[in-house]
């Protein structure tokens, strides 16, 4: 039961994370009084690009080629290191908060090189504009998760999501800050409104289209599943650390399952949410999110001081 676990932890990620970008992109749909495209159009669009040629500059180094590969692969790394639908399994090799936080770096820093690789005037300030929200966003990020470590007294991600922090009474408050501190980060991270909109390609308002519009066929594919796979990577964070309600505590077949259901639920309540975000309100100014991500840094701090006291 313990392989299986796993093996449906692994797959788990990849699996599920393009349905997540449809069901917010049909939601948003919806609002706007359109039909919209099917909650499985992600899946065909990267079927599609799976199947089409690729372009590549003369002026691409490896890092372009093989960045694509490093970037899924570091998801596909981290997919395994988060609680899903089971906190049993407690992985003690990558399962460690800082451990995750840097590997989501990793793939940050391979997508910002890639983007200025070609020497595309595009793809140079896109990444110029993505390491300056990632580096702002650090210290919200790490900040919020090391709340939920100190008041569960480890930093395993598994061991904190089996602690159920919410529930203690004397933890509500900062565990709130904590996690609204979080979610600021979870969209400056994901490229969601109001830090990008992950619909357009005009050029001033484009963050992480513009680091990945020299990509094209097998490679463009592969970024666009690592950004969904990090989307639902940081949607499972933020519903199993705060909110670990149902999460599966031991290897029985009904918890597991009870587990899995309950994470769908939960990750469908905060795709409705963000939907409902980017339907009302517009992209902030560029040189307005950096008020934003302190924000973020400020909420968690308050968090990490109620507890001390």
């Amino acid at each position: 039961m313990m392989i299986l676990a796993w093996l449906t932890q692994l797959v788990f990620v990849p699996a599920l994370s393009p349905l997540c970008i449809g069901i917010i992109k049909k939601i948003k749909a919806r609002f706007q009084n359109r039909q919209g495209a099917t909650i499985f159009q992600p899946y065909k669009d990267i079927w599609k690009l799976m199947h089409k040629d690729e372009i590549i500059s003369s002026d691409a180094s490896w890092i372009f080629r093989f960045a694509p590969c490093i970037i899924f692969a570091a998801t596909l790394v981290i997919g395994v290191s988060i609680p899903l639908f089971a906190s049993f399994l407690r992985n003690t090799f990558t399962g460690d908060l800082l451990v995750v936080v840097y590997t989501l770096a990793l793939g940050t820093f391979f997508l910002a090189l890639a983007g200025m690789d070609t020497g595309s005037a595009f793809g140079g300030f896109g990444s110029s504009r993505e390491m300056t929200v990632a580096a702002l966003a650090e210290g919200g990020l790490i900040l919020s998760l090391f709340t939920t470590a100190l008041m569960s007294g480890t930093t395993n991600l598994f061991a904190i999501s089996d602690a159920e922090i919410l529930l203690a009474t004397q933890f509500f408050l900062p565990s709130i800050l904590a996690f609204a501190g979080f979610f600021i980060i979870l969209l400056a991270e994901t490229g969601r409104f109001p830090f990008d909109n992950p619909a357009t390609h005009l050029e001033l308002t484009m963050i992480h289209e513009a680091m990945i519009l020299e990509y094209s066929g097998k490679r463009l594919a592969l970024i666009e599943w690592a950004a969904a796979n990090k989307f639902f990577i940081f949607a499972a964070l933020g519903i199993n650390l705060f909110f670990p309600y149902g999460i599966a505590q031991n290897a029985g077949v009904n918890a597991i399952f009870l587990g899995v259901i309950a994470l769908l639920v939960k990750i469908f309540i905060l795709c409705f949410i963000i939907a409902i975000i980017e339907s009302t309100m517009a992209k902030f100014r560029f040189f307005r999110l950096p008020d934003l991500l302190v924000t973020s840094f400020i909420l968690s701090a308050v968090a990490i001081g109620l507890i001390q006291i």
